[in-house]
């Protein structure tokens, strides 16, 4: 049950459109950090702009939308509350390759595509587990499908569940009973039995995403939605193959936390220009050091925007950047976010880190940059084994 309201005009992309966006998500971003939970009126707000849809074919009555416009959405939406762009981009990325390699019940896409469009139809994909950890390290999922007469019977759970109690369907990786294993996406109605949220999400940021603890204990799904399953080894990636959820990932969740850290440089401006000591008789803003370090942000801030938008532009175009570049982005712009905004607290000293004022909440959201795949770890190795042409 993400939203109710459904498209009545086609979505404002302007800069003015995108600006009013930001602000009116704004006004609870700090409810929804102080008291976490689902951001259902934020939803209510891009459904009621048309914006559920907006990667969706516009065949299907939807927006059609590349990497630029989305990831320009993406970017509106973070700089407001964070959290609910990274709920709202694994819909966007979901509908983005409609076709799934030919691999999904067309009939059953379009009924998701359609949910979108009247502004329902939020999809998560569930990966992570206890044991496993993140499969992009490699492994297989305990969480297991098993065949029966009427369908399949889903067991097992998964942590770090993106929107778990906010969204209309669950894709759950899952492996198969089978004596050689299959692997794959399974699709999950939320009001399934047998599922169980528990509410473990308590993190230092990106509170709102609920991302808690989803246990399936004999939960039926139908037949036809063990909607992409394959044999383990059919899952790597293949030369020329379509990498468009690869590029999503990398892309948006660049586009997100670069813009955490302009929300936080937009705060620091005004405080810079309001904030007048009676030692100084002026604002901070006018001190040549202040006007250093500021300029420092924007250099930060402005090569996230060259990075991305120029990686967008060339997705769009059907030149997209390969794997190690990609990657290569998410990874720079990420550490330009957390640098930007480390710099806020060091010109603002103690009413930085204060809860009364944002940019303590906008350190706090930036920081969970660091953990989302791949890993600083894993980037660097691929860059440094391409670079030295091991790779």
């Amino acid at each position: 049950m993400a939203t109710q309201a459904a498209i009545a005009h086609r979505p404002d992309l302007s800069p003015q459109g995108l600006a009013a966006l930001t602000r009116a998500l704004a006004e609870r971003a700090e409810e929804y950090d102080r008291n976490p939970r689902f951001p259902e009126e934020n939803f209510a707000i891009l459904a009621d702009g048309g914006l559920l849809g907006l990667t969706v074919d516009a065949r299907l009555g939807g927006g059609g939308a590349g990497f630029v416009d989305a990831l320009r959405v993406l970017s509106a939406v973070a700089q407001g509350e964070p959290s609910t762009a990274l709920i709202l981009f694994m819909t966007f990325a979901f509908h983005a390759s409609p076709e799934k390699n030919g691999r999904w019940d067309r009939g059953l896409y379009e009924r998701l595509a359609r949910e979108a469009v009247a502004g329902r139809g939020l999809i998560g994909t569930f990966r992570v587990e206890p044991e496993l950890g993140t499969p992009v390290r490699g492994g297989l999922p305990k969480t297991t499908a098993r065949r029966t007469a009427d369908g399949w019977v889903l067991n097992g759970e998964k942590i770090y569940s993106t929107g778990s109690t906010g969204l209309d369907w669950f894709a759950v990786w899952a492996r198969t009973d089978d004596p050689t294993a299959r692997l794959g996406t399974f699709l999950v109605d939320p009001h399934s039995p047998g599922i169980e949220i528990v509410p473990e999400w308590d993190h230092l940021g990106m509170r709102a995403t609920v991302s808690h603890k989803v246990v399936f204990t004999d939960t039926l799904i139908p037949a036809d939605h063990a909607v992409d399953v394959r044999e383990p080894l059919d899952w790597l990636p293949k030369p020329g193959e379509d990498q468009g959820a690869f590029l999503w990932n990398a892309l948006a969740i660049a586009t997100i936390y670069d813009g955490v850290a302009r929300a936080a440089r937009d705060w620091l401006a005004g405080y810079l220009n309001e904030r007048v000591p009676t030692n100084l008789g002026a604002s901070l803003a006018t001190l040549p050091r202040v006007q250093e370090k500021f300029g420092e942000i924007e250099a930060l801030l402005h090569t996230n925007r060259v990075l991305i938008e120029t990686a967008a532009a060339s997705a769009d175009a059907g030149q997209a950047p390969n794997g190690v570049q990609v990657n290569l982005i998410k990874h720079i712009a990420n550490a330009n976010a957390i640098r930007a905004v480390e710099i806020g607290l060091e010109l603002t000293g103690n009413p930085g880190i204060s809860r009364r004022n944002p940019l303590e909440r906008h350190y706090r959201d930036v920081l969970c940059s660091r953990i989302h795949s791949p890993q600083a770890d894993t980037v660097l190795i691929s860059a440094g084994k391409a670079g030295l042409g091991l790779a």
